[in-house]
């Protein structure tokens, strides 16, 4: 798409706030993500992580602030905005009775592309994510990390600029985790700009470009793992986590 050759950032995020009835989830939150790279969001349980996706994907209004995606305004331009995107959350959204192909060239379909097409992407994605072999296999018989893997591809028949993962591995054991990430990895290698959150902060440290630190509704921390480390005088991630959130109000 043409904006890629000129934007520098592919989300921007200026002073979001959204609350649901009393309570205040995001208090002005700033983000600015650069294109083609991985940038992770990190928080607490309730710190606004999943509310912050919902509103960059459409899902949710924001009640104040401003945000625009792949250059469109979240709120003017919803249509432009998921056009632009897809969206991935903590559960596979795949048909088990059917099988990978056949689910891939469902969601083909459903993005109106012609029969040719839509086989071809299919093959090209299952290719991709290391499916080919189990591709005619009902997806019932496959292991997490490969429905995992199934669920991303899937969101990437439309070839679209941007996505967003909400937590992707929560509940696979280590194996398959480490095969999502070497899946997301390679879509960042391909050009996609993804925004994670996560509660692993392994999976930030691994994957990720840049980091975000969320908490009491607002960006506490941002830069490199390394950076966020060095900050907090910690070797690790984990350390460094809970060294900037401690004390942050709720």
């Amino acid at each position: 798409m043409a904006y890629t050759m000129y934007m520098a950032y592919t989300i921007e995020v200026e002073g979001l706030r959204k609350s649901y009835g009393r309570l205040e989830v995001l208090k002005g939150l700033d983000l600015r993500v650069e294109r083609g790279s991985l940038f992770a969001l990190l928080g607490p349980n309730g710190a606004g992580k999943t509310t912050t996706i919902r509103i960059l994907s459409t899902l949710a209004k924001a009640d104040g602030g401003r945000a625009t995606v792949a250059g469109h305004d979240v709120a003017a331009a919803p249509r432009r905005v998921r056009a632009a995107i897809s969206l991935t959350g903590q559960y596979a959204a795949v048909d088990e009775l059917l099988t990978g192909r056949e689910n891939l060239r469902m969601m083909a379909t459903l993005r109106h592309l012609r029969r040719r097409p839509a086989r071809r992407r299919a093959d090209e994605l299952l290719d991709r994510f290391a499916l080919a072999e189990a591709a005619d296999r009902r997806v019932a018989t496959y292991s997490g990390g490969m429905k995992r893997r199934l669920d991303l591809a899937m969101s990437l028949v439309a070839d679209p600029p941007v996505l967003f993962l909400d937590e992707p591995t929560t509940g696979l054991d280590p194996r398959s985790r480490r095969d999502v990430w070497a899946a997301v990895n390679g879509l960042r290698d391909a050009g996609v700009t993804v925004l994670l959150t996560t509660q692993y902060l392994e999976e930030a440290d691994r994957l990720a470009d840049r980091i975000a630190v969320i908490d009491g509704g607002r960006v506490v921390a941002e830069g490199t793992a390394g950076e966020l480390k060095a900050r907090s005088g910690s070797d690790t991630l984990d350390d460094a986590f809970l060294a900037l959130t401690e004390g942050v109000a709720a």
